[in-house]
């Protein structure tokens, strides 16, 4: 589903990443580790198109990403890609469903194919009772599932998440890790998670430890 060929990364004179080469298969469970500043961040950014390499290639199912033009690639990643960061970034004047419905409106969907696409995962989210919640009435472990219904909006091929759990208490991020496992298991996910959290690590399918630059 993904493959990564020799990316090398360089912020003014830091060498970020150094020839990474990396292979993520269709509902693959993949957790990326290791301290801070190894290029965990930089490497998730340019799997999820949000950065480009300076050298190397990205395939993501089978498409070279790169090679894409700038509204090609910005079409790809709405439509392919799904995102969770650690901060949820809901849109605080608008409702759980409104919010979920976002991607689908970027993708010119109608509001009717939008919406029943939104209620659906809200529903299968366990958020039926939170679809007219604005962002201020949820707790934190809601506003990460409604952040994760808004990953999956379009059906991706790839969701990819940076320290999802980071910012919630002990019971909301081991309702959000085995989350993960379901997506993985009915939907067929494949999934690619930044985290220093060693429970959510040793639970992936496998987890790749990056140390300066490298995968180690």
């Amino acid at each position: 589903m993904i493959r990564a060929q020799q990316l090398t990364k360089t912020f003014d004179s830091l060498q970020v990443l150094k020839g990474i080469d990396l292979e993520i298969h269709p509902a693959e469970m993949v957790t990326i580790v290791g301290a801070s500043g190894a290029g965990k961040t930089t490497l998730l950014q340019i799997l999820g198109t949000l950065s480009k390499p300076d050298s190397g290639r990205v395939y993501i199912d089978n498409i070279p990403v790169f090679d894409l033009d700038n509204r090609a690639l910005a079409d790809f990643r709405n439509r392919r890609i799904g995102f969770v960061f650690q901060f949820h970034h809901l849109l605080p004047e608008f409702t759980a469903l409104e919010n979920v419905c976002m991607p689908a409106f970027i993708a010119r969907k109608s509001h009717e194919q939008a919406t029943a696409r939104a209620k659906e995962l809200l529903f299968f989210l366990g958020l039926a009772d939170r679809l007219q919640h604005k962002p201020n009435e949820l707790s934190g472990g809601e506003q990460q599932r409604v952040a994760v219904a808004r990953a999956l909006m379009n059906e991706p091929s790839v969701l990819l998440a940076d320290e999802p759990s980071g910012n919630l208490d002990t019971k909301n991020k081991r309702d959000l890790h085995q989350l993960f496992f379901t997506l993985r298991d009915r939907l067929h996910q494949t999934i690619v998670i930044v985290t220093h959290d060693p429970e959510l690590a040793a639970m992936s399918d496998r987890t790749i430890t990056m140390s300066d630059g490298q995968i180690i």
